[in-house]
């Protein structure tokens, strides 16, 4: 990702270095997990189209907003532990590069903003915001403290950005089956993000956050399998049962491959090569994960749009 930014750099050091501490807390590297957005307008097969595309792509914007407002909220919450935190005590807060009183009022405008924008393209759009914002506050300051629960909350923000897209269009064409892809693929990525964490914190993870007093790496493990073959088994299911895929004699099954490679890649990327902990990060470092996930966009673009 540094090598994508670089030519970036030049324009980036003559900004304040407050202004570079909001940007660098308003996470955009982690924006890709808007992404998600795109999936109704994807497999409703809408996404040639200019109306439908351009009110997702407003919503992915939107979603940006509101999802950086959380980043600037639990980096405010967790500030204190995170200056405990071998890598996250370098985040603009915890270091002091960005002034608590920036990050409040920025914390109140992005909401605003992006609430009020939604409005105009949907009501239920602003009810989705504004319940991914509540759900997201509320693990800021509880859910992240009660164990499973955590994982299942983080889950639950994918499957609203999910939904963030489809209300703002006229679906026809959209499975179910996506909604709980998404889902465990979400819990797939959470409980490797803990399993990761909990090995780099070691005996201080407890001090870090409260749930790590309750995981170990059994359950972490069996958690892990479990939510790996579901996955696995949800996706082919889709492709074979999903009213979307029939009209497509069952070819997406052609895109099963990368995705099971693709969940492979990254177990092996935490398992042997001990990342993980960042997970929107290490898309855009390791290139054959990268590569999976274009190859299968790609596949998915063909076999809907072309073939």
């Amino acid at each position: 990702m540094q090598g994508v930014l670089a030519p970036f750099k030049p324009l980036w050091n003559t900004l304040p270095l407050p202004v570079r501490g909001l940007i660098r807390t308003m996470r955009p590297t982690q924006w890709s997990k808007n992404g998600f957005v795109f999936a109704g307008i994807l497999f409703d097969q809408q996404l040639l189209d200019a109306e439908p595309l351009a009110r997702v792509l407003i919503t992915f914007g939107l979603l940006c907003l509101a999802a950086s407002t959380i980043y600037i909220v639990n980096d405010l919450v967790d500030i204190e532990r995170d200056r405990l935190h071998p890598k996250k005590r370098h985040r603009a807060l915890p270091s002091g590069q960005l002034p608590i009183r920036w990050a409040v009022i920025a914390a109140i405008i992005l909401p605003t903003v992006a609430l009020g924008i939604s409005l105009f393209l949907t009501p239920a759009l602003t009810a989705v915001l504004a319940g991914y914002i509540a759900l997201h506050i509320a693990y800021s300051f509880w859910l992240k403290n009660i164990v499973i629960i955590d994982v299942f909350a983080i889950a639950a923000g994918f499957i609203l950005r999910m939904v963030a897209g489809i209300v703002v269009i006229d679906i026809s064409n959209f499975s179910p089956w996506l909604y709980v892809c998404a889902g465990l693929l979400a819990l797939f990525l959470a409980i490797g993000k803990r399993r990761q964490e909990l090995i780099l914190m070691a005996g201080d993870a407890a001090d870090y956050r409260a749930t790590y007093k309750d995981y170990n790496m059994a359950l972490l493990d069996d958690m892990l399998r479990m939510v790996t073959t579901g996955s696995v088994l949800t996706y082919m299911l889709y492709t074979i049962e999903a009213q979307t895929i029939r009209g497509n004699s069952h070819r997406m099954m052609l895109t099963i491959p990368f995705v099971v490679y693709g969940i492979f890649r990254y177990l092996y990327l935490i398992h042997v090569r001990g990342k993980g902990s960042a997970p929107d990060e290490l898309l855009f470092e390791d290139m054959p994960l990268l590569a999976a996930v274009a190859i299968y966009g790609l596949s998915v673009v063909i076999l809907l749009y072309i073939a």
